[in-house]
């Protein structure tokens, strides 16, 4: 029983994933729905824009005539609102919520008027409005449960009791199966984007030492360097000495494990927004985000490079491990990674022709 309870639980409130990895793709959630709704939002804008046509020039739909431009007014100003907000604010998310509820407003609305016949525009949006969200069920169980007993009471008082007695076994029924489905289609979904995720990582992933390959590096670097409005950063292009020496004396195993090791040192040192990856053989990189003390810069490397001669060892002392660091400071020139990378790649250079030296930083003399 405890166990039945436990996956319940887990899919009442996680979409039947656990808690963490609901956590990594919420992000990714909000995004789709953002997408999504606005998508539907001109949907609205040009379903409820012709029923309010069809309302002035027909009698027949003319008792419905504020609804339709109520629902109108609503929709256009939301999609407005959905060129405004970022995709994945929390407000955007709460403005669907509200969507959702206006669309069961209107239903109610629509079926107040026709007070003989059953709830079939509200239960419609029971059912429909459900699919086109992802989020924890909880939630929206909250939102049709509400919806549906305020419907409820409120028809109690319009319709005809009989029909009303009918709303009352359809409504709850189609509540629940509302409620159902939205859990399902909200598992398979949230499932996509968690397995859309590890695919992903496992191709920004490098293999041997577990940190961002190249590809990734150079994406997410660029992507940074293209909002603009960040114009502050430190790159450093780290290379383990004598690498090959290390190969050829004990093996490329022993190799594998140095970088490994380097890898799994800077991936612990750098766990906030810096990315940090190998850039391929044995050359790493570290780009810390908005921060461009010199002073700062040169304290890292010199931590970077003492910290990783004490923690890595080879298998005798006759080779040291030791590091070469070519570093640049960003405010802001360079275009692309491409030039950044070039100007950390002149300091590297500077810096393995000069051992007495094991970092220096760009400069243009």
């Amino acid at each position: 029983m405890k166990k039945i309870l436990g996956t319940f639980w887990k899919y009442f409130c996680y979409c039947g994933i656990e808690k963490a990895d609901f956590r990594k793709v919420k992000k990714d959630a909000y995004i789709a729905n953002f997408e999504t709704w606005k998508i539907l939002h001109f949907i609205m804008d040009v379903a409820f824009g012709l029923l309010l046509i069809f309302s002035i020039v027909s009698d027949f739909a003319a008792i419905n005539r504020l609804y339709y431009l109520g629902a109108f007014i609503y929709s256009v100003i939301t999609t407005v609102l959905f060129f405004i907000l970022k995709k994945d604010s929390l407000i955007g998310q709460l403005l669907i919520y509200l969507s959702i509820s206006i669309l069961l407003l209107f239903g109610a609305f629509i079926t107040q008027n026709k007070p003989d016949s059953p709830a079939i525009t509200f239960i419609a949006f029971l059912l429909i409005t459900p699919l086109f969200m992802i989020d924890k069920p909880f939630f929206m169980s909250i939102e049709l449960v509400a919806a549906s007993i305020i419907y409820l009471t409120w028809m109690h008082f319009v319709k005809n009791p009989e029909i009303w007695k009918a709303d009352v076994m359809n409504v709850s029924i189609f509540t629940l199966v509302g409620i159902l489905v939205h859990i399902m289609a909200n598992s398979f979904r949230i499932k996509e984007f968690v397995l859309i995720r590890k695919i992903n990582k496992q191709k920004d992933t490098d293999e041997l030492t577990g940190i961002k390959n190249k590809a990734a590096l150079t994406r997410e670097i660029n992507n940074f360097m293209k909002l603009g409005t960040n114009n502050k950063g430190i790159l450093y292009v780290i290379d383990v000495d004598y690498f090959k020496t290390i190969n050829d004396k004990y093996g490329h195993d022993t190799g594998d494990v140095v970088l490994h090791k380097l890898g799994s040192y800077l991936k612990d040192k750098f766990k906030n927004h810096e990315i940090v990856g190998r850039f391929g053989g044995d050359e790493f990189i570290v780009f810390l985000r908005n921060n461009d003390d010199v002073k700062a810069a040169e304290n890292i490397a010199n931590e970077i490079i003492k910290e990783t001669a004490e923690q890595i060892k080879l298998p005798t002392d006759e080779v040291t491990f030791s590091l070469s660091i070519g570093l640049v400071v960003y405010q802001g020139q360079e275009k692309n990674y491409s030039e950044l990378f070039k100007k950390a790649d002149i300091a590297l250079y500077k810096t393995k022709a000069d051992r007495r030296i094991k970092f220096s930083i760009y400069s243009e003399d």
